[in-house]
């Protein structure tokens, strides 16, 4: 385990932005590493990663997650990249479980290396995985990811279920390149396992062209092959996916629509990129570096007060805009959603 210090997290506390929005979810991306190139997340001009000295710790991660959860956060993601590419990943959540007020610590991963380390993640007290596929065709996923790797995506996917996770999802991304064969290819998983498929909106950074939504296409191909979509109970975490269950399927169908129908109102998370920055909304570069902070003595009292101020800026609704276009403190804009943590 990576322990930072024994002081405990305060209990009972509520941390809210200025618009009084419910602050508890922390995405944390460990690496801009990947063993795929999703043309969605990754330049197309090529990758230049970032050197390791650069990269936060795993006992700096541990130390600010323990420092956010005294300001009330309690659930944590585990993002990249792809975070299994990094060694230790099981010992750092250990270390993320053991911190008080941490009630909730899950993954998104894009499968890969699941089956070595599925078994071991859950043993450390993961609770949750999501599993990126985005179709079942293995020469349009060798296309998309640059890989000839849909098996080993599967059985990642089974391994998860096998070892005894009961919260597995498969994320689908709706880029402008999948069609409607991607779709309805990994909405069988849901039937064939029994899982929540999602699928999500394709994202842009701050500054790059808003694409059209394709929810509506996606939903009216389902309800061809599944008959009607009926609403269903919705995320007690207060996740922005609207879930829907279908008579045709064992399974349920979610959708996020972050570009056609935002949920900016009810937003309750902040990322924290692999190089430590405090990113405060996903299409802006609105945020804090804290790696500084952790590297030149400031105290946990300190770095507790400078994330407290910064989420006071938290926009009220992303429009896709740089940071230099509203009043907020800024960070460098990240180019490519490896950088900053899906």
């Amino acid at each position: 385990m990576y322990v930072s210090s024994p002081k405990p997290a305060a209990k009972a506390v509520i941390m809210k932005d200025s618009l009084g929005r419910h602050i508890h979810y922390l995405r944390v991306s460990v690496t801009d590493r990947c063993n795929l190139r999703c043309s969605y997340c990754m330049p197309a001009e090529g990758v230049e990663f970032i050197p390791h000295d650069e990269i936060l710790r795993y006992e700096e991660i541990v130390r600010l997650v323990r420092i956010m959860a005294g300001l009330g956060v309690n659930r944590v993601r585990l993002t990249g990249g792809e975070p299994l590419v990094r060694k230790g990943m099981p010992e750092l959540v250990e270390s993320l479980k053991a911190i008080d007020g941490i009630d909730y610590v899950a993954m998104t991963t894009n499968g890969l290396l699941l089956p070595e380390l599925a078994e071991q993640l859950k043993r450390s007290g993961l609770d949750a995985v999501n599993i990126s596929i985005d179709t079942l065709d293995p020469t349009r996923f060798a296309a998309l990811t640059g890989k000839d790797a849909l098996d080993a995506a599967l059985a990642g996917l089974e391994e998860a279920l096998a070892v005894g996770f009961t919260k597995v999802k498969v994320n689908c991304v709706l880029s402008p390149d999948s069609t409607k064969d991607d779709w309805l290819g990994v909405a069988s998983l849901a039937d064939r396992y029994g899982i929540d498929v999602r699928f999500i909106e394709w994202m842009p950074m701050a500054g790059e062209e808003k694409p059209e939504g394709r929810v509506e296409e996606v939903k009216v191909a389902l309800r061809k092959m599944y008959g009607a979509l009926t609403p269903a109970k919705a995320d007690t975490s207060g996740g922005p996916a609207a879930m829907f269950e279908a008579t045709g399927s064992k399974g349920r169908f979610g959708f996020i629509e972050a570009i056609s129908h935002q949920f900016c109102d009810r937003c309750n998370r902040l990322r924290l990129t692999s190089t430590g920055h405090l990113k405060l909304c996903l299409f802006y570069n609105v945020g804090i570096p804290l790696k500084e902070k952790l590297r030149d003595g400031s105290s946990d009292e300190e770095i507790e007060a400078a994330i407290t101020h910064a989420v006071a800026f938290k926009p009220e609704a992303h429009q896709g805009v740089l940071a230099s276009e509203v009043d907020a403190p800024t960070i460098d804009a990240a180019k490519g959603m490896y950088k900053t943590g899906g």
